[in-house]
């Protein structure tokens, strides 16, 4: 995985898990990685992956199962997308419209490249 300078390493593996929790890698109850398996896959300190583990538990996105692992909670993908989508809503749409006034982007042009993507 390449990370970079904007977040901390363990916040872009949060993410990164999120993404694939969000996608359905992984559904409510499914077995995630072990924090070793994980830091071992994106080349990463174990403490970097305890930490990001012991941040998605605390949100309630996994649990801990002693001595068998960390499994996606029940509701971690609702929640995810809950505050995703609140977070898309409020920080990054509004940048997203001060570009498009900035560089003159009407909403059409948008629309047609939402089109050519959702394809």
């Amino acid at each position: 995985m390449n990370f970079n300078n904007d977040k901390p390493i363990y916040i872009q593996m949060a993410d990164r898990l999120c993404d694939e929790i969000i996608s359905g890698k992984y559904n409510a109850n499914d077995r995630i990685p072990s924090v070793r398996e994980y830091s071992v896959l994106l080349g990463v300190n174990t403490n970097t992956a305890v930490k990001t583990y012991e941040n998605l538990a605390r949100e309630e996105v996994i649990y801990n199962k002693r001595g068998l692992g960390y499994f996606v909670s029940q509701g971690a993908k609702e929640r995810i997308m809950e505050q995703r989508r609140k977070e898309f809503l409020e920080s990054t749409l509004p940048e997203m419209f001060r570009q498009m006034s900035l560089l003159e982007i009407n909403i059409d042009e948008i629309a047609e490249k939402w089109k050519d993507y959702s394809k």
